[in-house]
This record gives C-alpha cells, structure tokens and sequence, in this order.
C-alpha cells in the first residue's frame, strides 16, 4: 500500500473573506495570548496578501514577514497599522460579558 504526502494545513487557504479574516482574529484574541495573535495577524496577512497589507501599512513586505514571523514582537502601534490595513476595526467588551455566538463563515 502506497502512502501519500499529507499537504500541510494551512489556515489562510480558508481565510477568503473579510468576515472571514475578522471572525478568526476575533476568536484569537478573545484567547489573549500574545504570541497567537501575532500568528493569526501572520494568517490574516496571508490570506489577504502580504503585499498588500504591507503597502496599506506603510512597511515592505519583508519587515512585515518579519515582524509577524515566530521572533517578531511588534510594537502595538504596528499591529494598529496592520489591523487597520486589513480592513479591520478592534472593539472591546466586558470580560465578565458572555459571548456572542458565532458562525464561522
């Protein structure tokens, strides 16, 4: 019996949306963890196209690879800079509020 290669899963191959890209940030940071968010910003940028992300923010495509990479620690000003890039908005809620229910697109 022959085995094949499993591809590697890759999450921003799914992230085709802006819902999409949104929820997923979204149930990241409801986590706080800051080294999850800093890979979930990488996926989103991926999926959405490093380049891309990297001109609306005002950084090259390398520092921003960089910066999201699994050393980076980015200063929260460029995480505003990439989130907003995006096309996304940050919002806050009570911690001790219950959380919507959501559907992932």
């Amino acid at each position: 019996m022959k085995v094949s290669k499993l591809k590697k899963f890759d999450a921003a191959e799914h992230l085709r949306t802006p819902e999409a890209r949104a929820e997923y940030l979204s149930i990241v940071l409801a986590d706080g963890d800051p080294a999850e968010v800093r890979d979930a910003l990488n996926v989103v940028a991926r999926a959405q196209g490093m380049s891309e992300v990297a001109k609306a923010a005002g950084v090259t495509r390398e520092g921003l690879y960089k910066t999201l990479g699994a050393g980076g620690n980015p200063e929260f000003a460029t995480i505003m800079r990439v989130i907003g890039a995006m096309g996304i908005r940050l919002s806050a809620q009570a911690a001790n509020a219950k959380p919507k229910k959501r559907a992932v697109a």
